[in-house]
């Protein structure tokens, strides 16, 4: 995203933010050490905290021991990781082996998207298109039977079209999309375990305050609600990308060692431990422009979305955006602000920065903060 990468002052704020998706302790650790920078540069300083606290409590013969230690689990890591990033690119090339393989994108979804902005768009017209994607049609059934949504909750409903008639197409076009991108979600984010969760909500969010902002400015509160939504398409490719990346690799290595009798370099393997560093780097400087490739594979021609992801990833003003992209650009701001706030992040100073590089104004601001935007509103008869 360019319009934050290019400015000094909001790009650390931003990457912060992002590296509390990872985890809480990571983003609590790079906070004030400009934890955005290239991995080797990175790993590097932790290694010369690490040897001063070992002077501090070793005499020299143990400092250079550890230094030759250090200096080997480096030289490992570096070679690992220079693997896993060439792994990276051949798959971020690939653009339909992501969209096919990694993702898992059916077109079936990308039509029930675009079918359910039309005026014409009806449940008949919807229910082979979810009939067509058995997980969509769980999670539909699932949300129906729950005591909430329905007066009548002593009887079961197990067939999707019926689910369907229930939810209703106003209902629809905030279930399907947000079930649709729980599909893409990664299967597991270990061991960054609460990663995926905190992906989830944080798409959500973005998703609902693209469409409160949307609302207030006479927009189309469907497209930009899918739009807030799968502008994080490209966070969870990523995410996919690297972890099963990062782990195929690292077994190939560990089992190479032991074929190789190489005891020295298999017990650092097994030490190794995932770095956080890396998987931001990565999510910073790839996430938007794999988002507006994914949804240029959509193919939409009605659901007017694709210009302003592009314009997400790859403006670098905000003036020069389309009104949408501009909507979108505020809601991840001020998600990225609430989020750094929550956990006593960001100072006063840096929020100024953050709201304004991102186009916040004060009413945009007030409006948001007396907003829900962290749980769907469905309205059930």
């Amino acid at each position: 995203m360019k319009i934050f990468e290019q400015n000094e002052l909001v790009s650390p704020i931003y990457h912060r933010a992002l590296s509390l998706c990872i985890s809480n302790e990571f983003a609590k650790q790079s906070l004030g050490e400009h934890a955005f920078v290239d991995y080797q540069d990175s790993e590097q300083a932790n290694r010369r905290r690490e040897l001063l606290a070992v002077e501090a409590q070793a005499n020299k013969n143990k400092i250079i021991e550890q230094y030759g230690k250090n200096h080997f689990k480096q030289q490992v890591m570096d070679d690992l990781y220079a693997k896993v990033r060439d792994g990276f690119n051949d798959e971020f090339d690939n653009k339909e082996h992501l969209f096919n393989s990694t993702l898992n994108i059916q077109m079936a979804t990308a039509d029930i998207l675009e079918l359910l902005c039309l005026r014409a768009a009806s449940i008949k017209r919807i229910t082979p298109l979810v009939n067509s994607l058995p997980w969509l049609g769980d999670e539909l059934i699932n949300l129906v039977n729950k005591p909430q949504y329905r007066k009548n909750a002593d009887v079961k409903v197990s067939n999707p079209a019926l689910a369907l008639s229930y939810i209703g197409l106003d209902n629809l076009k905030l279930v399907a999309p947000t079930f649709i991108l729980k599909h893409w979600l990664p299967p597991s984010t270990q061991p960054f375990g609460l990663m995926k969760r905190k992906l989830w909500n944080h798409s959500l969010s973005i998703g609902i305050a693209s469409k409160t902002l949307a609302k207030a400015n006479g927009l189309d509160e469907y497209q930009a609600f899918c739009a807030g939504m799968l502008i994080n398409i490209g966070n969870l490719a990523v995410t996919r990308c690297f972890l099963r990346t990062y782990n195929e690799i690292h077994q190939q290595e560990l089992r190479q060692a032991y074929d190789d009798k190489d005891k020295k370099l298999h017990n650092t393997l097994v030490e190794l431990e995932t770095a956080p560093e890396f998987l931001l780097e990565q999510l910073a400087n790839r996430s938007f422009t794999i988002s507006a490739d994914m949804v240029e594979l959509m193919n939409f021609e009605r659901l007017r979305i694709t210009d302003a992801i592009f314009d997400v990833a790859h403006t670098p003003q905000i003036s020069q955006m389309n009104e949408l992209a501009q909507i979108v650009i505020k809601a991840i701001g001020y998600v990225s602000f609430r989020m750094l706030a929550k956990e006593s992040l960001i100072d006063n100073e840096e929020s100024k920065i953050l709201l304004t590089g991102s186009g916040l104004t004060t009413q945009d601001i007030t409006l948001l903060r007396r907003s829900d935007i962290d749980h769907l509103k469905l309205n059930f008869n």
